[in-house]
């Protein structure tokens, strides 16, 4: 029951109240794979150049996250560097080289094409619809998108959530791509672009799940700790769908019910919570299913009414 992840695998600089790393293993792919596979088997599809080091692959492949689909071209990966407020709820972009990035076409390998779960990182919404058409009818399709593809891509990005399962945005991007400022009303109408499920990510705030049956809400996790909130909603993303492959969902048959959608957004947020609690990716080299599980329970005791 394998999940196909596609996105960016990259090199970030991050500069928070808490420090500041030059470099460090980043990208929407790498954060969802690591997270999503502490639920469930992961193979990614992405690009990297021929300066992307070894102890990086080494440390996808200790999770057990196939690198078939991981292809090494000339040139340099994809590098992105920012600095965080103080409050760390705003970012402002230094740099971005998409370098072996520009020209990404991810393709996928034969054996990819037949696994029943496919995640769609944050990259051109026409890319996101090919992957998409390479599949062999996959049980549950779903990704990201952000303001630059709904506002310069828009007709491409609505042809292809028509076709998935869930999307996964934050509160900005729900009303840019729904027109409306009611978060309730801005749901209802992207629902009715072809998505079943919207899940809604609002950082420290927590997250929003609608679907056409009702609505969920889960606080944030109060963090003692934060320090570098980088890919936290990739982490989001990688836990719900990682929870939702572990438990081998087929909305066909009838299995994505309310109660097993709103854990795997409880899983999601925990999976987010303890990205920010390391820079980058430092989390995941201690963390265990144990305090994974451990943390669910919290988030089941602070929110029992």
């Amino acid at each position: 029951m394998s999940l196909v992840v596609v996105g960016s695998v990259a090199y970030d600089g991050v500069e928070t109240p808490h420090g500041k790393v030059d470099r460090m293993l980043g990208g929407a792919c790498t954060y969802i794979s690591l997270s999503a596979s502490y639920f469930t088997p992961v193979k990614i599809v992405a690009v990297v150049g021929e300066d992307f080091a070894s102890e990086d692959t080494e440390l996808l492949a200790s999770r057990g996250i196939d690198l078939a689909g991981l292809e090494r071209v000339p040139g340099k990966t994809f590098f992105w560097a920012g600095v965080y407020s103080q409050d760390m709820n705003d970012r402002t972009t230094l740099q971005t080289d998409l370098n072996v990035f520009a020209t990404f076409d991810p393709k996928l390998p034969e054996a990819y094409k037949e696994q029943p779960y496919l995640l769609l990182g944050n990259i051109q919404p026409g890319l996101q619809h090919n992957v998409r058409q390479q599949m062999k009818g996959p049980r549950l399709t779903g990704g990201d998108t952000m303001n630059y593809w709904i506002n310069d891509f828009r007709g491409e990005l609505l042809e292809t959530i028509r076709h998935w399962d869930f999307l996964l945005i934050n509160d900005s991007e729900a009303r840019l791509l729904s027109g409306l400022n009611h978060i309730g009303q801005a749901a209802k109408k992207i629902l009715e672009m072809g998505p079943k499920v919207l899940i809604i990510k609002r950082g420290e705030y927590g997250a929003m799940l609608f679907h056409r049956a009702g609505h969920f809400a889960i606080p944030g996790y109060l963090l003692e700790q934060l320090r570098d909130p980088t890919g936290a909603g990739d982490c989001f993303a990688g836990g719900f769908m990682g929870y939702l492959a572990e438990q081998g969902v087929d909305p066909s048959a009838g299995k994505l019910d309310a109660r097993l959608l709103g854990r795997a957004v409880v899983y999601g947020s925990v999976m987010g919570s303890f990205c920010c609690e390391e820079f980058g990716v430092e989390r995941f080299r201690t963390l265990s299913r144990q305090e994974i599980d451990r943390r669910f329970e919290e988030f089941r005791h602070f929110t029992a009414f």
